[in-house]
């Protein structure tokens, strides 16, 4: 991960101790998580859990593995990853999962609820604290899709089923849609420079966004939460 905010709390933190909720079938994912936190914070630990017993697989390169859910097995971690495991819930389960992972978090900690697709082109993820949610994101590879609402598949499920007229994710949505056409002129630079022309569109539209620094990047928008929050 990449993002400032969670390398800072990490280096911070006495015991840098980070949960991969629901790896599945197989911990590759873990391990990459594990190798791209430790790049940036060495000292961080990372423990996987599933609630399915016969996918508790054996601690391997300094990542531990146990069973557990939303109660992260007793453990107080100052990050949570939560990767494709509420889909498969209801949107009424998703308030208590969240509340359940939060009152183990680890002050100043975070969850990370997200869902992606098999490939990770589609990426979408709602930040959380002790508090409750902060930010989403959305990001996609700027090869895999046609417009930017193409990501809401990828929503999480406090969001996917609220991408409806009078909803604020389907407002963002439809607007990121009309900005990215807009932008069509720069296409011939190729789809990076289109999306942050759109994200400078979106900006002058009225809705609070960053453009990034560098210029040639993969497609990301990052919202506060009150601007996405379902009514």
């Amino acid at each position: 991960m990449n993002d400032p905010d969670i390398q800072r709390i990490l280096a911070e933190a006495k015991d840098p101790l980070v949960v991969d909720l629901g790896y599945g079938a197989r911990p590759t994912t873990t391990f990459e998580l594990a190798a791209r936190l430790r790049s940036a914070v060495p000292a961080t630990r990372v423990v996987g859990l599933e609630i399915d017993p016969s996918r508790v697989v054996p601690a391997r390169d300094g990542v531990e593995f146990r069973q557990g859910g939303f109660e992260l097995a007793g453990l107080n971690p100052v990050l949570v990853r939560a990767f494709n495991v509420l889909r498969q819930y209801s949107e009424e389960d998703v308030g208590h999962a969240w509340a359940t992972m939060r009152a183990r978090l680890a002050p100043h900690g975070r969850i990370i609820d997200g869902t992606c697709d098999e490939l990770g082109r589609r990426c979408a993820w709602i930040t959380l604290d002790e508090t409750g949610p902060l930010t989403l994101t959305l990001a996609w590879d700027p090869h895999a899709v046609a417009l930017p609402s193409d990501i809401a598949e990828r929503l999480p499920k406090a969001l996917i089923h609220r991408n409806i007229a009078g909803e604020r994710i389907h407002d963002v949505l439809r607007l990121a849609d009309s900005c990215w056409v807009r932008s069509a002129a720069y296409a011939s630079y190729g789809p990076r420079q289109r999306w942050r022309a759109t994200l400078c569109a979106m900006r002058e539209a009225g809705l609070a966004v960053t453009i990034p620094r560098r210029r040639l990047r993969d497609c990301v928008l990052t919202l506060s939460w009150e601007t996405v929050a379902p009514k």
